[in-house]
């Protein structure tokens, strides 16, 4: 066959060799450069600090969320604190009366926050450094805007390689991943 026609002709089904979709983009270079706002935080779920705990769990549950986020009753209504899954295992169930006790007891407070405007980079490394799974999102005012979770970071990564991660077979056992020693 000719080379000009080689050319012409389209791979048939399974011999396109590797997809190239997502290879030569640089994860860390979208992570530096992307607002958190185009990731799509969760919204903000809040309550008063002198809500019961009981009260903020039924909200977690009914909202299917992992926290929520402490408002002051202030007009303003800036943040004051998050009150996390981890903060009821780890402060409230152990404490008697924790169902009907202020959440701001247990409460993690003043927690670090971050604008829709900046940098995904900067909730990443609050979560690395900080052992953080939510960064609350706020606005100029201190008032939140949403909440951003170690899971809506990791689909920003999967969107940006879907090839590379979707297409993955169920176990590593069964994939054919180059190594790095060249074996």
């Amino acid at each position: 066959m000719a080379p000009d026609r080689e050319r012409d002709l389209e791979p048939l089904e399974g011999d396109e060799g590797e997809p190239d979709v997502g290879r030569h983009r640089d994860v860390g270079r979208e992570i530096l450069r992307t607002p958190i706002g185009e990731v799509k935080p969760a919204a903000a779920v809040t309550v008063p600090p002198d809500a019961p705990v009981q009260r903020a769990v039924d909200l977690m549950r009914r909202k299917r969320v992992s926290a929520v986020l402490v408002v002051e009753r202030a007009k303003a209504r800036r943040l004051v604190g998050i009150f996390t899954e981890r903060d009821l295992v780890d402060r409230a169930l152990p404490a008697r009366s924790w169902a009907r006790a202020r959440v701001d007891r247990f409460m993690t407070r003043a927690p670090e926050a971050l604008r829709a405007k900046d940098p995904l980079a900067y909730a990443v490394n609050k979560m690395t450094v900080g052992g953080f799974r939510h960064v609350p999102i706020v606005d100029d005012a201190g008032r939140p805007a949403g909440i951003l979770s170690a899971r809506h970071v990791l689909q920003f990564v999967v969107e940006l390689c879907p090839e590379e991660i979707l297409n993955l077979p169920p176990e590593p056992e069964l994939a054919d991943h180059p190594r790095p020693d060249g074996e």
